[in-house]
């Protein structure tokens, strides 16, 4: 089964596909372990990504569509694979159409966690007090600035690939206000596992 995630920061993506990966052998593809793993493995594309990378410059949206390519081409990603984290925007949604069009290759599903992202960001206060409280240390992107910011972002530049996907009649939603395994329940039926 091959799989798009689509959800702001805090969603629940990641958990999500850990699960569908533990579980049912889909691949998790994370575009930044992909250019971590392309880079270290000297692939052509990845030294390309290593020179962009090594200048502090963004991957432009060829050079990752093509370390996809290259990555789902590999044995693991028979059984399945789950884009998460990708794509961004829409432009990169139809630059991941067009590859996999090429390679014969069609999506199953976009799943997209559809949250509350006020509630959201009270959680992430709420778990980055509890940290503080118990002396644990917070991540730097772990404070309600930090995810309001990411939020407007997604919805700025991700919600739109809801309706490109939408169009295409791959879209399903989930809703990920409820607890972990109500979600994973509801991603189970809409996959039909």
């Amino acid at each position: 089964m091959k799989l798009v995630f689509l959800g702001p920061p805090g969603a629940g993506k990641g958990t999500q596909a850990k699960y569908l990966e533990d579980n049912h052998g889909f691949v998790q593809l994370s575009t930044g372990d992909m250019l971590r793993a392309a880079v270290a493995a000297e692939t052509d594309i990845g030294l390309l990504a290593k020179d962009i990378m090594a200048k502090g410059d963004l991957v432009p949206d060829e050079v990752v569509v093509g370390i996809i390519a290259d990555r789902i081409e590999e044995d693991d990603c028979t059984a399945g694979f789950i884009l998460d984290g990708f794509p961004r925007n829409v432009p990169q949604a139809q630059a991941l159409t067009q590859m996999l069009e090429e390679k014969g290759i069609a999506l199953d599903h976009v799943l997209e966690l559809d949250v509350d992202t006020d509630i959201l960001i009270e959680r992430i206060n709420t778990r980055a007090a509890e940290n503080a409280a118990a002396g644990a240390e917070t991540r730097a992107d772990d404070t309600a600035e930090a995810l309001a910011h990411r939020v407007k972002v997604y919805e700025e530049q991700t919600a739109p690939v809801s309706a490109y996907y939408a169009d295409q009649g791959l879209l399903v939603k989930v809703d990920g206000m409820q607890d972990i395994s109500t979600v994973t329940g509801q991603i189970k039926q809409a996959l039909s596992l």
